[in-house]
C-alpha cells in the first residue's frame, strides 16, 4: 500500500543521510532516492482509470477490421465527428458538388462551342454567359443554391443542360436534407445537457438506519427537470476465478434500490444515493483497513429525458478506493427560506466524520448476532453456599 511504501522510502532516507566514505557518493545516493520517491508518488497519483470525473471512457478500440460498417451508418457517423472534422466534411460536401458539376457545365460548353460563340446573337447555346470555368462554377454554385442572379441560363436548344441542371437539383436538397440534419442533431444533443448534472467528488461509507451504507450525492443545476431520472452503479474490478482463469476489468451491479423503486429520482433537489452493504453487495467483506489494499473503480450512470427537446441524456463519472471516504456523511445543503426551499450548492462537496467501526458489514453482522445470542441466553450460574473458613 502506498504508507508501507512511504515508509520504505523514509527509511531509505535516513539511510541516506548516514556518513558515508565519500561526500560525493552520499549525495548521489540521496538524490536517486529523492528521484525514486518523487517517481513513485506520481505513479500512485496517475492510475488509469476506466471513465474519468467527467464521464469520458478511456477506452481505444483499434484493428477494426469491418470499416464498412461505419459507413452504412453514415448520419452517426457524421454526427459522431469532432467540430472541426464536422465543418470539414460540411463544407466538402458543397464545394466538392460545386466544382464537380462546374466541370461538367464547361466540358459542355467546350465541346458544342459555345465558348467561342459568346456574343453571337444567331448562336443557339446550351447555357448562356459561360465562357470560361470560373463562369461555370458561378452557374453551378447559382443553381444549386437557387441564387438565379439572371446572367447564365440553361436554354432549350439542349437536353443534357435541362438534364445536368436536374440532377444537380436532386443532389444538392439531398446533401442540404444530410447536412443540416447532422447539424440540428449535433447542436441539440443532449451530451452538453450532462453537464449540468454534477456528482461529488468523494463517496462517503457510514451507518444508516443501522445499516452499513456507500453513498454519493448528485444534483441538477439547470431549473429545466430531468423525466423519468435513473440512477445505476456498476464495480469495476478484475478478479481471479476458482479455474484460475483471470479476468480483467469485471463488471458487476451495486443495487441503488432497485428492487424498492429508489432507483427511480424526482431530481429537483440534490439527492444522497445510497447502496446498501449486505450478504448481497461486493463490498461485504470490506473494512477501513482493507480498503486501502483494495483496487476497484465505481461507475456512476445517470439517466434521463431531456425536458426540453425530449432526448435521451446520460451523465456518467467514476469513484476510485481513493475517493471513499470511511466514516463521513454529507452535510445538508437545502434550508427553507421565504416560503421556498434553497438549495446552497456551495455546501454540495462538504462532509463532516461520524463514528463508524472500522470494520466490514459482515464482522458488523457477526458482532450484533453474538450480542443477541447473549443476551438471549439464560444465566446458568448460581450462588454456591458459604464455606465454613478452617483454622
Amino acid at each position: 500500500g502506498l504508507a508501507s511504501d512511504l515508509l520504505l522510502l523514509e527509511q531509505d532516507w535516513r539511510t541516506c543521510q548516514a556518513p558515508l566514505l565519500s561526500p560525493k557518493l552520499q549525495n548521489r545516493r540521496c538524490k536517486l532516492i529523492e528521484d525514486e520517491r518523487l517517481l513513485g508518488l506520481v505513479g500512485k497519483q496517475q492510475r488509469q482509470r476506466y471513465v474519468t470525473k467527467v464521464g469520458k471512457c478511456q477506452v481505444n478500440l483499434g484493428n477494426i477490421q469491418e470499416k464498412k460498417r461505419f459507413l452504412s451508418d453514415i448520419f452517426t457517423t457524421i454526427v459522431d465527428l469532432k467540430y472541426r472534422w464536422f465543418l470539414f466534411v460540411f463544407m466538402m460536401c458543397y464545394i466538392v458538388t460545386w466544382v464537380v458539376f462546374g466541370t461538367v457545365y464547361f466540358f459542355d460548353a467546350w465541346v458544342r462551342d459555345d465558348i467561342n460563340h459568346i456574343g453571337d446573337p444567331e448562336w443557339k447555346a446550351c447555357i448562356e454567359n459561360v465562357d470560361n470555368f470560373i463562369s461555370a462554377l458561378l452557374f453551378s454554385v447559382e443553381s444549386q443554391r437557387t441564387i438565379g442572379y439572371g446572367s447564365r441560363i440553361v436554354t432549350a436548344n439542349c437536353a443534357e443542360g435541362v438534364i445536368l441542371l436536374m440532377v444537380q437539383s436532386i443532389i444538392g436538397s439531398m446533401i442540404d436534407a444530410l447536412m443540416v440534419g447532422c447539424m440540428f442533431v449535433k447542436i441539440s444533443r443532449p451530451k452538453k445537457r450532462a453537464q449540468t448534472l454534477i456528482f461529488s467528488k468523494n463517496c462517503v461509507i457510514s451507518h444508516r438506519d443501522e445499516k452499513l451504507c456507500l453513498m454519493f450525492r448528485i444534483g441538477d443545476l439547470r431549473e429545466s427537470h430531468m423525466v423519468d431520472a435513473k440512477i445505476r452503479a456498476k464495480l469495476i474490478k478484475s478478479r481471479q476465478t476458482k479455474e484460475g482463469e483471470f479476468i480483467p476489468l469485471e463488471q458487476s451491479e451495486l443495487n441503488l434500490g432497485y428492487d424498492t423503486g429508489e432507483d427511480r429520482l424526482f431530481l429537483v433537489e440534490p439527492q444522497i444515493i445510497c447502496h446498501v452493504i449486505n450478504q448481497h453487495s461486493p463490498f461485504w467483506d470490506l473494512s477501513a483497513e482493507s480498503l486501502k489494499r483494495e483496487q476497484f473503480e465505481i461507475i456512476i450512470i445517470l439517466e434521463g429525458i431531456v425536458e426540453a427537446t425530449g432526448m435521451t441524456c446520460q451523465a456518467r463519472t467514476s469513484y476510485t478506493e481513493d475517493e471513499i471516504l470511511w466514516g463521513y456523511r454529507f452535510e445538508p445543503c437545502m434550508s427553507l427560506e421565504k416560503g421556498a426551499f434553497h438549495v446552497d450548492y456551495s455546501r454540495f462537496e462538504l462532509t463532516f466524520e461520524v463514528q463508524t467501526p472500522a470494520v466490514s458489514a459482515r464482522e458488523m453482522q457477526e458482532m450484533a448476532e453474538l450480542e443477541r445470542r447473549d443476551r438471549s441466553t439464560p444465566s446458568l450460574c448460581w450462588e454456591l453456599p458459604p464455606q465454613p473458613c478452617g483454622p
